[in-house]
């Protein structure tokens, strides 16, 4: 049986990560955007590109489709990918010149420009780059002033609320100060400030949330109560990570499980895998995306196959989690039927000695990769050379 450590070179056919639901762009005119920008009191981020150009296409397929770009970006941003070269790019470049592809602006819904970055950047520095754009238009200090001075009104504490909210500034005890010296909670203005500000499972607020469920689809929509409360479990969920207190992690599932039934299942496979991931935990890392591949990727084999990865680039030295790895990744192979994915498997194959098995997977990898071109079939023929070798 050939180490693992002979072959951590195969490591970098592995790429990606897990849950990578990426950046959710706007379809609209640019009028539509700045109007729902506005109408969401957000920034809009600005991918202004070219067809022929290389970082532009990088960052397309490595940067924008990140799970953790796209959680950022969808959060904070209406995000909007223009060409430059043709239809409406046309118009903006008058309007904002591009010198560089890619350009990447920050655009207040008032049309000013936040920030303008050239080049492109990977995962780390584009997050970098967002949160920066935001810093630089924080609305939020515009009603603290008022607030300290003893403006208690609704209209300005909701909107300090929110504010504090968008620029990714704790809020919860600006809701909760305001709202435990209320008679009644049932009013309309009241109602505003629980759903904004209601951003944690573990807290009073969410249980007035709770109790006033009726009332605030009707103020808002059944769907965005519902999401309101996945978020809230997640924020709960990232708290008992950030300070490894397990029972806020078995707290917020409990919620979803409640509240939520519908995504209560996915929710609390997710957790296990996050809290396990940041704890060091294989095993139960592993048993989680065991069941997480079974119950909810059943049909997804772009998703399986990320999950594969996931396991076998934090835990390739865990017998259990390359077995689940392995065969994960034989399922995402067979189901996506692509070169890339039969490329994985084999090497999971590979890293789990099982080097016969890993020629027959490289072989299927090969042919399939003719179909795709010269890159993928030498990507192929490469990993073949340093098996056999």
């Amino acid at each position: 049986m050939m180490s693992r450590y002979t072959f951590t070179f195969l490591l970098i056919f592995l790429t990606g990560t897990i849950f990578a639901g990426g950046i959710e762009f706007f379809e609209g005119t640019w009028k539509e955007a700045l109007a729902e920008a506005e109408k969401q009191e957000k920034i809009i981020f600005v991918d202004a590109y070219a067809v022929w150009c290389g970082p532009c296409k990088r960052m397309s397929k490595e940067v924008f489709t990140d799970d953790a770009v796209g959680e950022f970006y969808n959060k904070h941003f209406v995000n909007v990918k223009m060409d430059m070269e043709r239809g409406e790019g046309l118009e903006f470049r008058k309007k904002y010149p591009v010198s560089a592809f890619p350009t990447l602006f920050y655009i207040d819904y008032t049309g000013e420009v936040v920030q303008r970055v050239r080049g492109a950047r990977p995962v780390d520095g584009f997050i970098e780059v967002g949160r920066a754009a935001l810093s630089k238009i924080d609305r939020s200090e515009q009603y603290a002033e008022a607030y300290e001075k003893g403006d208690r009104s609704p209209e300005l504490v909701y909107n300090y609320i929110k504010a504090l909210n968008q620029a990714g500034k704790p809020s919860l005890k600006i809701a909760n100060d305001y709202l435990r010296d209320q008679e009644n909670l049932s009013s309309k203005e009241n109602l505003r400030i629980i759903y904004e500000g209601m951003t944690e499972a573990d807290s009073k607020i969410f249980e007035w949330f709770i109790h006033y469920n009726p009332q605030l689809i009707a103020l808002e929509s059944e769907e965005a109560v519902k999401e309101k409360i996945h978020q809230a479990c997640k924020a709960t969920v990232e708290k008992g990570i950030e300070f490894e207190y397990r029972q806020l992690v078995d707290n917020a599932i409990d919620k979803m499980k409640v509240h939520y039934p519908g995504k209560a299942e996915a929710f609390e496979l997710e957790s296990e895998m996050e809290y396990a991931m940041a704890v060091n935990d294989a095993k139960t890392y592993s048993k989680a995306c065991k069941d997480y591949a079974k119950k909810i990727l059943k049909d997804q084999p772009e998703k399986l196959h990320e999950l594969a990865q996931s396991l076998t680039m934090h835990f390739r030295e865990d017998d259990y989690a390359m077995k689940q790895a392995e065969k994960i990744a034989e399922d995402a192979a067979k189901m996506g039927n692509t070169y890339g994915y039969y490329l994985t498997y084999a090497s999971i194959l590979a890293l789990n000695g099982k080097e016969s098995d890993a020629v027959k997977a490289a072989e299927k990898s090969l042919k399939l990769a003719k179909e795709e071109g010269d890159h993928a079939v030498q990507n192929v023929k490469r990993f073949i050379e340093k098996l056999n070798s």
